[in-house]
Parts: structure tokens; C-alpha cells; sequence
């Protein structure tokens, strides 16, 4: 199996069998969708160790096609060179960061998105990382014998992401009124996350917007809790560079404002 064509067809063959009424299609395109909703609902259960390395190499490809980007290249942006503070701002996919760690907006199970194709971050995450991350994150979850509680962070390897880490966090889910509580439990999202990069020894850290999308958290105001709580941080831990990563224009335009601030 030497071209992405052939791991590809191998990849979603193997997981087909695991049901009784798969139909694989013939386009790539269409294949390629349907290996990763088949490995978006798969629960973390043990597979053949020959699959996981194809995954592995496949997946690796792909990050490779689509364009790494080191935390030099962020640094080098005509917008980011007077930064006084180690706060960067890098509008693009989260998945192509070569950061010490990256932030995934997680969910209280830590296993990823079962919804085949959705847009979460979470799901592209993990969709990226490959099944070695749901198996990860299924035995931290059963040593710690709890969902993970809102505002925590908790660390796995980066599997075929550019980035060697990743940290995931619970953010506040905003049903209706934002209040005191969902704002502080967003601040300590952010502080649990830089505490486990400083304590893993990490210099780069590239945070999403979290709980903002899915989670319902006012854009505007997620950023400026995001803003202040890390550079608070940075204050007396400036050994440790931190990306803003966004995806979306208008978070772009915000925090852009925010950062321009001082």
C-alpha cells in the first residue's frame, strides 16, 4: 500500500466490516468522507494494530498535503512581529499548528464527537489525530472514574497533529443567559490550560475559541475573558508563547481589536 489511494480503500474496508450494510463508493472524495464518519461514531474499542499503522500513515500524509505551520511562521506575520507580550493571533485550521500543544474545545466524556462529519472542532480534532486519541482519552476517563468536570484540562499526545500535545478542556455550555458562573468557568478553562503547558514543560500553546459555536458563549465576551486571563498568566510565566487561533472572520476582527488594545 504505497499510495494514499490504496491506504485509503484498505482504511475503510477494514472498518465496513465492523457492519453488516456499508456501501463503499467509488470516488475518493466519497471515500474519504466515509472513513472518517466510520471512525468519527467508532467507539474505543481495540483494533488491529496493522490498521492503526496505516491510519497512522495516511492521516500523516494528509498533514503533510495540507501545509504545516510552525509557531516561526506566526511569529513572522507582518501582524504579529511587535508583539510585546509572547500573544500571537493566527487565523486557520487548528490541526495544521506545529505547537507544543493545541486546545481542543472538548466535551464532558473527553472521547470526541460522535456526529459523523460535524463541524466541531472537537470532531476535526480528533478526526485528524486518528482513533488513537479516542482510545487515549477513554483511559484517562476510566482512571478517573468521572466525566470531566467544566473548566478542567486534561493532556494526550498530539498522535499525527504537527502538534506534540493536546489539551483538552470542558468550557460552559450557555443556555440562555450569559452569567457569573459560565464567565468563570471560561476564565478557568483557559488558566487550567496554560498550567498543564507550563507544567509539561511546553513553549508554544495555540488555544481555540473555547465554548464559543457549539457552547453558545457570546463571541465578544469570550474573547475578552480569553485576552485578559492569559495575559495575566504570561505575567509570571513568560517562558511560554500562546496563539490565538480563530477560525471565523468575526472572531479574527475581535480579537485583533483586543489585542490592538494596549
Amino acid at each position: 500500500m504505497n499510495s494514499q489511494a490504496e491506504k485509503l480503500d484498505y482504511l475503510v474496508r477494514k472498518l465496513a466490516e465492523e457492519y453488516d450494510d456499508i456501501e463503499i463508493p467509488e470516488s475518493y472524495i466519497e471515500k474519504r468522507q466515509l472513513l472518517r464518519e466510520l471512525m468519527n461514531v467508532r467507539k474505543p474499542l481495540p483494533i488491529d494494530p496493522k490498521w492503526m499503522e496505516v491510519q497512522d500513515a495516511f492521516l500523516s500524509e494528509e498533514t503533510i498535503t495540507k501545509g504545516i505551520v510552525r509557531i516561526e511562521d506566526i511569529m513572522s506575520e507582518d501582524w504579529n512581529k511587535n508583539s510585546k507580550d509572547n500573544i500571537f493571533l493566527w487565523k486557520g485550521d487548528i490541526t495544521r499548528l506545529k505547537v507544543d500543544a493545541i486546545v481542543n474545545a472538548a466535551n464532558s466524556t473527553l472521547l470526541g464527537c460522535f456526529h459523523p462529519n460535524h463541524g466541531c472542532i472537537d470532531n476535526a480534532i480528533h478526526s485528524v489525530a486518528g482513533l488513537g486519541l479516542r482510545q487515549a482519552c477513554d483511559g484517562i476517563m476510566a482512571k478517573q472514574g468521572h466525566l470531566e468536570i467544566t473548566g478542567g484540562a486534561k493532556m494526550t499526545a498530539g498522535f499525527n497533529l504537527p502538534s506534540r500535545y493536546i489539551i483538552h478542556t470542558v468550557g460552559p455550555i450557555v443556555s440562555g443567559t450569559l452569567t457569573e458562573i459560565h464567565e468563570k468557568e471560561l476564565e478557568n478553562c483557559y488558566k487550567s490550560c496554560l498550567e498543564v503547558a507550563v507544567a509539561e514543560d511546553c513553549h508554544s500553546l495555540a488555544f481555540c475559541c473555547i465554548s464559543t459555536g457549539e457552547f453558545h458563549f457570546p463571541n465578544e465576551r469570550a474573547a475578552e475573558i480569553a485576552v485578559k486571563t492569559v495575559k495575566n498568566f504570561l505575567i509570571n510565566n513568560n517562558q511560554i508563547k500562546v496563539v490565538f487561533n480563530v477560525f471565523k472572520e468575526i472572531d479574527y476582527k475581535i480579537y485583533t481589536r483586543l489585542l490592538q488594545q494596549d
